[in-house]
């Protein structure tokens, strides 16, 4: 164990943060580690001070109420927790508190692609995967959290490579097994007027899972290797349901500026569609 010491929770009350954290506390227990939760209320900035103050007052109250709905549900589970209330942008705050605490890993909820669109600006959890350097956990709704069926996506990439070694200590820690896939993204039209470099693509995707392959056997844990063609995010999200995946591994791109919001993100549209919990490795 001991790949977490510490976890940050955000919380919003919403049924998807309760599982968020419900299964957080799963984590916790077998690793071992520190459970912090996060409310975030927006700030108020005014002139009138005793105006100002009941404002406050008035917006702290619901942050209040989803940390005692936290606590509660730590109670039920026999956990014990640390809680913060916050005030300010959601996703800074998150991630602010994240490098303050030195927390190691986020969990957020997910509610699907109705509140995170495929363009994803303003999704709070977009913006927390696209500006943290710490690894995030996506818990969708009525989703447990599992790591005996782990699905690695991967291209070659250094963010692929940190994202294999942790599904490696995972899956030598759980006992589990792992699927690696990797997708050639093409049109149906490039591969008609390109055939020959789409065969190439495919032989270079084969030797990137067959690469993984090898690092997981060499620390005897059973494998599978997948090459497909397709949209990316599509075809992940069919393998893991398909192969009914604990967990997807996935590792994001250490995009700058404009581009950590980049509208079609593969790692947040399989979030938005994902039947079980995605990691998205940063660190």
């Amino acid at each position: 164990m001991g790949k977490y010491r510490k976890i940050l929770v955000a919380f919003d009350g919403s049924e998807s943060s309760k599982n968020a954290l419900r299964q957080a506390i799963k984590l916790a227990n077998t690793e071992k580690c520190w459970i912090k939760v996060i409310s975030v209320i927006p700030a108020y900035e005014g002139e009138m001070e005793l105006w100002v103050r009941g404002v406050k007052n008035a917006l702290r109250k619901p942050g209040e109420k989803m940390l005692s709905e936290a606590m509660e549900i730590a109670k039920s589970e026999g956990a014990l927790i640390m809680t913060s209330l916050e005030e300010g942008d959601a996703y800074e705050r998150i991630i602010d508190t994240a490098d303050g605490e030195n927390c190691d890993l986020i969990v957020m909820g997910s509610r699907g692609m109705r509140l995170i669109e495929s363009t994803l600006v303003g999704s709070v959890t977009a913006r927390v995967i696209g500006y943290t350097h710490r690894d995030v956990l996506v818990v969708p709704k009525d989703t447990t959290i599992g790591w005996r069926n782990i699905l690695i996506a991967t291209d070659g990439s250094k963010y692929s490579k940190a994202t294999t070694e942790r599904a490696i200590e995972f899956a030598k820690s759980y006992e589990g097994d792992l699927m690696v896939i990797s997708v050639v993204d093409v049109t149906d039209e490039f591969m008609a007027q390109a055939p020959g470099l789409v065969e190439e693509m495919v032989k270079k995707a084969k030797g990137i899972v067959e690469d993984v392959k090898k690092k997981a056997e060499a620390s005897n844990i059973k494998s599978e290797t997948f090459v497909r063609e397709g949209e990316t995010y599509k075809v992940i999200v069919e393998l893991a349901k398909k192969e009914n995946a604990d967990v997807i591994f996935m590792g994001s791109h250490g995009r700058t500026g404009p581009k950590r919001l980049l509208m079609g993100s593969v790692t947040e549209r399989v979030i938005g569609h994902s039947p079980c919990p995605v990691l998205v490795v940063r660190s």
